[in-house]
């Protein structure tokens, strides 16, 4: 009974055994954006590492210049491509996934049934909206070219690039950058439904949803839609997100906010459950960074949560592994790292044993890979710590028992029981008992 014996493994949906995890985290979805494109190295081969889902976010392909769109569906993306076999390349044992995202717009171009049958794709996630927004994407195009041929795709651009005044303000360097936005997607059940079937019938072994911090209603709707259609995992997340535009007030006020969103998650899910009908595996993300928060999210929600999506905090360990890796390579640590030495053997607590266990191949892991792996295995320390002190040595061990409410209001929302109340009927039968002397 130590905690590194706390086993952290667990597996996503139902279909054809699942995606087993070795840590119960997902790497939520990292599309056409900037700082995704820069890390996606770091980022795919660090989650291949630890046996973790990583999924291609949304606009990828339409995004892509260099793919080829016949008859409005696309045939043939590199950079879609890049990004699958980046992270297949590191993937040794079957743990984890590549899960490819599609949109309103990707939808429109085929983007998953490219993905499926081209580049053997077998984990797909339909995405409501903008994930924790309740728009479609936006990102930054500072090329002329580009945004018009995004705008030739279908893309909202502003202003209009194929507006001959507005070229020639983009010359002259009145503006320095366009806008690109998606259109706003809308659900029916019966669309839901026969996209599921669709996607089942190409192939897809895994599919899932993510969804954002709309009402309650729409909530109810996806986790609703996910049963009737079998859905394998819901990943419902809340308000704010973004990697590319935030903050937009829209993207960071939007919505139902967490502690409230998860409860009614719990809710609706009980609900389904006890009328006897399926319940998706759930996925918890909106701003989870720790292993006390990814602690509370599996309690908050038991016993249906399985994994816990985090996007910001994977990127920012990749980023800070990135940098770190080129002040090595310069030779300008700053002071706060060039104490622990100035190889990133010293640096990274992680890095020996990625040795031993890839021989010559570990001199072709990036430093930004190293960076999300040792992140994700202080997580994995930190998670075992508070898991063995509550005595729960497997992630299904965890219930809402597990926590307790700092305030009557935060009791209201979610049903969990005042710290003060909390085993207080129990704490009587102990004092109450009689002993024979």
């Amino acid at each position: 009974a130590i905690f590194p014996n706390v086993n952290l493994e667990t597996k996503l949906g139902k279909n054809n055994g699942g995606i087993k995890l070795r840590f119960p985290g997902v790497i939520a979805g990292l599309g056409s954006t900037n700082v995704a494109k820069q890390n996606w190295e770091g980022l795919a081969i660090g989650a291949a590492l630890i046996g973790i889902p990583l999924t291609i976010g949304e606009n990828v392909c339409g995004m892509d210049v260099k793919s080829t769109i016949e008859k409005g569906e696309v045939i043939d993306s590199p950079e879609l491509a890049w990004r699958v076999n980046t992270y297949r390349e590191w993937q040794p044992d079957g743990y984890g996934a590549i899960v490819v995202q599609a949109n309103v717009e990707d939808s429109r171009l085929g983007v998953l049934e490219y993905a499926i049958e081209k580049l053997g794709v077998d984990a797909v996630e339909l995405k409501w909206g903008q994930g924790a927004k309740d728009i479609g994407g936006e990102v930054k195009v500072r090329d002329l070219n580009k945004a018009q041929l995004l705008k030739k795709r279908g893309y909202i651009v502003l202003p209009d690039p194929l507006d001959p005044a507005v070229v020639q303000e983009f010359k002259n360097g009145v503006f320095t950058e366009f806008e690109r936005h998606s259109r706003v997607g809308m659900v029916t059940e019966e669309g839901f439904i026969e996209t599921i079937r669709r996607l089942r019938n190409a192939g897809a072994r895994s599919i899932s949803l993510k969804t954002g911090a709309y009402r309650p209603a729409d909530l109810a709707r996806a986790i609703k839609f996910s049963s009737i259609a079998g859905v394998d995992y819901l990943t419902v997340d809340a308000a704010g997100g973004g990697t590319g535009m935030s903050p937009w007030r829209m993207m960071n006020e939007w919505g139902v906010p967490g502690i409230e969103l998860w409860s009614m998650v719990y809710k609706y899910c009980n609900f389904l459950r006890n009328n006897g009908e399926y319940v998706p595996d759930i996925v918890l993300a909106g701003g989870y960074v720790l292993e006390d928060q990814i602690f509370k999210g599996f309690a908050l929600g038991s016993p249906y949560v399985k994994a816990i999506g985090m996007a910001r905090a994977p990127l920012a360990a990749a980023m800070v592994g990135k940098t770190i890796g080129e002040t090595i390579s310069n030779g300008k640590l700053p002071v706060y790292l060039h104490r622990f030495g100035n190889t990133r053997e010293a640096i990274f607590v992680t890095a020996e044993g990625l040795k031993r266990k890839y021989g010559k191949d570990y001199d072709r892991i990036p430093t930004a890979a190293i960076g999300v792996y040792t992140y994700y295995e202080r997580l994995a320390q930190g998670l075992r710590q508070l898991m063995a002190g509550n005595r729960k040595f497997a992630l299904e061990c965890i219930t809402r028992d597990d926590i307790a409410a700092l305030t009557p209001e935060a009791a209201r929302v979610s049903g969990i029981p005042l710290v003060s109340d909390i085993d207080a009927e129990e704490s009587e039968k102990i004092l109450g008992q009689t002993r024979v002397a």
